[in-house]
């Protein structure tokens, strides 16, 4: 394994302590996201009790933490919650299509999407439901949109920010308007800008998701690996 790779080991961690610290809750070596702006927890990889209780602490009793694809396994009075097998994609390099794509100006009709645009956000995932989306979810990064006669059809945006990389998420589309590539232009766009930072995108896709992973690989990306996403109830 690339030694550049180690950091999406520990996604949430690593941006937790990062670039989106602004947002983490901390207790002892727990944290948290904000509320409203992202569910995921993080802890060690290999947890001692102290450590769950800092993590019970910090949520408070019968919330939710949400692991995403950290390994470790909780305490036997903490319910489950959740569990989603998915595997974690990552793209090698630029590709000819992301040069074309900001050369020739391909992404035209792609708009940034704001804090005045988080209403029509969260409709188009409660129709679409491509996984956690909150009201200040668009904070972590970039969010972008494509729009049919002022509706917001399509939208996708970076998420969890390991160091050298950005997570493509949120990576959706209404019913009426599939099939007419907006899902490839977006993370196209979204791929071409994290490469022109000078790092590298990576995301995460359900396993039964097949056709999004068909449409991923065709952008470039690969398997790096399988996880497994799970959620539990805190005592």
């Amino acid at each position: 394994m690339n030694h550049d790779d180690l950091a999406l080991d520990d996604p949430v961690g690593q941006s937790l302590r990062g670039r989106h610290a602004r947002f983490a809750r901390r207790l002892g070596r727990a944290a948290t996201y904000q509320p409203e702006v992202a569910t995921f927890s993080a802890v060690s990889a290999d947890p001692d009790a102290a450590e769950w209780a800092d993590l019970a602490g910090l949520l408070g009793p019968g919330e939710l933490a949400d692991l995403f694809s950290c390994p470790a396994t909780a305490p036997p009075d903490w319910g489950p919650a959740f569990r989603l097998d998915g595997r974690q994609m990552i793209r090698p390099g630029m590709v000819r299509s992301d040069r074309g794509h900001t050369e020739t100006g391909t992404d035209a009709g792609v708009v940034e999407l704001g804090a005045d645009s988080v209403p029509e956000m969260l409709d188009l995932v409660a129709r679409t439901r491509p996984g956690p989306f909150w009201p200040r979810t668009h904070e972590l990064g970039t969010y972008l949109g494509i729009r049919d006669n002022g509706t917001l059809v399509a939208m996708a945006g970076e998420r969890l920010r390991p160091p050298g990389w950005t997570e493509i998420s949120a990576v959706c589309t209404a019913p009426e308007a599939r099939g007419r590539g907006h899902a490839a232009r977006l993370v196209g766009a979204l791929a071409a800008r994290i490469a022109a930072r000078g790092e590298r995108p990576f995301l995460h896709v359900a396993e039964t998701n097949t056709g999004a992973i068909a449409l991923y690989e065709r952008l470039g990306f690969t398997t790096r690996k399988q996880v497994t996403f799970r959620g539990f109830r805190t005592p």
